[in-house]
């Protein structure tokens, strides 16, 4: 067996840092709520990455991409991938848990499945991928713990909390399949490049809103702890994790790229009990894993197996 490529080890590892730097956003976003409002984590991070491409693209002398067509696109990605879903993501965690936010986000995928359906032509769901999305929602409502809205006042307080993180997540969908559709295979610039460009629109996006929503003052002052949060935020889950979302992205496409959000869910929860000692219910890991499986169901990937196992049968059947 040929070993595997600088380039493909290069890639997986881009995935698994995302996947550990992505989980670990939910705890970074609740941890700088101690000092910002949601609007101002959402719009910070999104300067602080932008800051930090634009640092790198200077240390590194690229050119920056021209094309309109290249920015056209980019800035929708930006509204979907960063301005919208931050947003989202940050005012949700004022009434929900981080490792809820971490595990609902999971559903990405299935967001990313059916918006590829809708708009990709020639592209539809089988008939196991409509059972995938359909489990996918019971994982959600389980996670959730949905029964409680007949009995738990605290539960429906949250409700509008919960129905964002999925707002967030269909805007991910959207977001990955635009890129795979308009952006991915189209130009000949790399992973940092194409990530500042996205970053540089999302900050001019993001300062246009900020007389808008983030003109609150900051609460308690520049604390450490938040301050130290919303930058990690920014230089590693917005700024170094996008450059390397778009390698995965160009490398093995929408969907795959979008599975990162398997891992996700483990580490939010992992990460919310251990360091704010967030509890744990019963539903929320099951619903997790309900998750993870309608995911392998959208993204086929039982049908891969059973096609190389059958491979393998045939070839042992042959001998």
């Amino acid at each position: 067996m040929a070993a595997p490529s600088r380039s493909a080890l290069l890639t997986a590892s881009a995935y698994l840092a995302l996947a550990l730097t992505w989980g670990s956003s939910f705890l970074l976003m609740k941890v700088s709520l101690g000092s910002f409002s949601p609007a101002q984590i959402a719009i910070g991070r999104i300067l602080i990455g932008a800051l930090t491409l634009g640092a790198l693209m200077a240390l590194t002398r690229r050119r920056w991409p021209r094309e309109r067509r290249i920015w056209g696109h980019m800035t929708v990605v930006a509204v979907f991938l960063c301005v919208l879903p931050f947003l989202l993501f940050a005012w949700a965690e004022t009434l929900l848990p981080s490792g809820i936010a971490a595990v609902i986000n999971a559903t990405t995928p299935i967001w990313t499945a059916i918006a590829t359906a809708l708009t990709v032509r020639g592209t539809r769901l089988h008939p196991g991928q409509v059972v995938g999305v359909l489990l996918g929602l019971c994982g959600v409502a389980l996670a959730m713990g949905a029964w409680q809205v007949v009995s738990d006042p605290a539960f429906l307080a949250s409700f509008p909390a919960q129905l964002a993180c999925l707002g967030a997540t269909a805007s991910y969908g959207i977001a990955f399949t635009w890129m795979q559709r308009f952006v991915t295979g189209r130009h000949h610039h790399d992973a940092l490049s194409t990530a500042a460009v996205q970053l540089t629109a999302a900050a001019a996006i993001g300062l246009l809103l900020a007389p808008f929503l983030a003109l609150e003052p900051i609460r308690g002052g520049f604390a450490p702890a938040p301050v130290l949060a919303l930058t990690t935020l920014g230089v590693l889950g917005t700024g170094l994790a996008y450059i390397w979302n778009t390698r995965v992205l160009s490398a093995w496409g929408a969907v795959a790229a979008a599975s990162v959000t398997y891992l996700t869910p483990l580490v939010g929860i992992a990460l919310g009990v251990i360091l704010l000692a967030e509890p744990l219910t019963w539903y929320e890991p099951l619903g997790a894993l309900v998750i993870i499986l309608s995911v392998l169901l959208v993204q086929r990937r039982f049908d891969e197996l059973l096609l190389v196992l059958r491979r393998r049968s045939s070839d042992a059947a042959a001998v």
